[in-house]
């Protein structure tokens, strides 16, 4: 894996088998999270060098190099399955630099790297397995019609910032499987790990051409390849105003277009799950664990608290007094629960949304401000306490739109009914979960729930072999599962004719 030195003298542009700067020469700093230094170099691309990673993607295709897409499918499989045999020899310093990179923990780091070898182990597995095509009767024997799924060419993933490699891996994985080739552009500032893996394909033997990866801002990058006449199908996770943007890039040229944009979760807690002290101590943990995984920069987060009114005052309570106790710090520090905000931005932002919220009646039951400085939490980093807000309700800004920091707010429900009404009165449809001991209200809740993932007490889990998509402004497309791989494929219907007659329609 490369270092700082090594990164800054190749470059972190691959196009067509080959590492090198940006066409224009432009650099970026990356900078801890945990103290603002910079600690890597990576070149800075624009639409020339995405022109140039394209047309690789595309000659890799199509071109005299396109033998990914002929390349039978087991032998697809078996490359993906080799990279997940690398991204576990590499786990440790792949976790260490998405500590690093993007400010979560290292444990944090280890499960994605986890996560993403279960992925392309997962796409490896289906594609292996599936039958080669679907026969459809077409009445007689002379005829002979199958529908098959081809590649869908060139496809350009664009991945946010929060889990860099995780996100990649979503997108890179079923594309390869399939038989596509990519150009993904990660976020200009966690882009580090995604480099990383881009050099783990290349040790697998894919062929030239067909991963490239271009390092830069979205405004220029992220903007050229969803509007590329030569891309064919744009996958993007990130903001609801950036992935509007795509859409609108990608229109002109009717490519096929994925979109995650986020959401504002609910989390339903029914006083009948907190009855015992087992039942209350867990639901207390999960809505923590909802709401603060990695400073709550998740798209899934449960960052909307929906609790039963006469459990309201002891759980919130509860609740307060242990987000006060998570100890905050460098992600690579021993014993740190949660670590900084990935960028002095998000700070900014996060502290203006509990800002507007408290003058908007909201009360504080704790956090709210940049926590003191330690040996483990320099005065530098870009810090910010788990922060609960009580007494919310639909109107308030924070309450409405996704923060995307560790912030908890708190609205209370007395009927069912209320509780789902309160769960839907969202624009976004990403996740929701529902706690209760009631089985059948278990069933009912989420049945009622407009959100692409309904959990039943739990939070957070996800399954590969399951699709992962929202709806309402969440998005559009799916993740992950069958429908994860059918994003990136074509289906044609072949229809052979082993008897051709003339037909005679007309005289002559």
């Amino acid at each position: 894996m490369a270092d700082s030195t090594e990164l800054q003298a190749r470059g972190t542009i691959h196009v067509g088998g080959e590492w090198r700067g940006a066409v224009s020469g432009a650099t970026r700093e990356i900078l801890d999270p945990a103290d603002a230094s910079p600690f890597a170099v990576v070149a800075e691309g624009d639409e020339q060098d995405v022109d140039l990673a394209v047309a690789a993607a595309k000659r890799a295709f199509d071109g005299g190099q396109g033998e990914w897409p002929r390349t039978p499918a087991a032998d697809r499989a078996a490359l993906l399955r080799k990279v997940a045999g690398l991204l576990v020899r590499d786990r440790e310093k792949l976790g260490l630099l998405e500590s690093r990179d993007a400010g979560k923990t290292v444990g944090e780091g280890r499960v994605d790297i986890d996560c993403v070898a279960d992925a392309f182990r997962y796409f490896a597995d289906l594609v292996a397995a599936e039958a080669p095509g679907r026969v459809v009767d077409a009445g007689s024997p002379d005829i002979h019609s199958v529908v098959v799924h081809e590649p869908v060419g060139v496809c350009a993933l664009i991945t946010p910032w929060n889990y860099p490699l995780l996100q990649a891996s979503w997108k890179i994985a079923p594309a390869l499987a399939a038989g596509n080739t990519f150009v993904v552009k990660p976020s200009e500032i966690t882009p580090l790990t995604t480099i990383a893996l881009i050099d783990l394909l290349a040790e697998a033997c894919l062929p030239t051409g067909v991963a490239n990866i271009v390092t830069g801002p979205g405004h220029s990058v992220g903007a050229r390849l969803s509007e590329h006449p030569d891309v064919d199908l744009v996958s993007f996770t990130g903001g609801l105003a950036s992935g509007t943007k795509v859409a609108q890039a990608a229109a002109p040229t009717v490519k096929k277009v994925a979109l995650e944009l986020g959401g504002k979760n609910p989390n339903v807690v029914f006083a009948d799950a907190c009855a015992t002290d087992e039942g209350f101590d867990t639901a207390v943990d999960q809505a923590l664990n909802a709401a603060f995984i990695h400073s709550g920069q998740v798209c899934s987060a449960g960052s909307r608290l929906i609790v039963e009114e006469s459990v309201r005052d002891r759980f919130v309570g509860e609740l307060a007094r242990r987000a006060q106790k998570i100890r905050l710090g460098r992600g690579t520090a021993d014993g740190v629960e949660c670590g900084p905000l990935v960028s002095e931005q998000q700070r900014d932002k996060v502290e203006a949304y509990v800002e507007s919220a408290l003058k908007e009646g909201a009360v504080l039951r704790s956090g709210g401000r940049r926590p003191e400085p330690s040996d483990d939490r320099p005065a530098s980093g870009w810090f910010y306490e788990p922060t609960v807000l009580d007494h919310c309700h639909r109107e308030m800004r924070v309450v409405r739109e996704e923060v995307f920091g560790p912030v908890l707010t708190v609205e209370t429900f007395r009927t069912e009914d209320e509780a789902v009404a309160l769960a839907n009165d969202t624009e976004y449809g990403l996740a929701g979960a529902v706690w209760t001991a009631d089985a059948g209200r278990a069933r009912r809740v989420a049945g009622r729930l407009r959100h692409g993932t309904v959990w039943i007490n739990d939070f957070h889990p996800y399954l590969p072999q399951a699709e992962w998509g929202g709806f309402g402004k969440s998005g559009v497309g799916r993740e992950l599962g069958p429908a994860g791989l059918a994003e990136y494929r074509e289906t044609k219907h072949v229809y052979q004719n082993l008897a051709p007659r003339p037909v005679r329609w007309f005289a002559g």
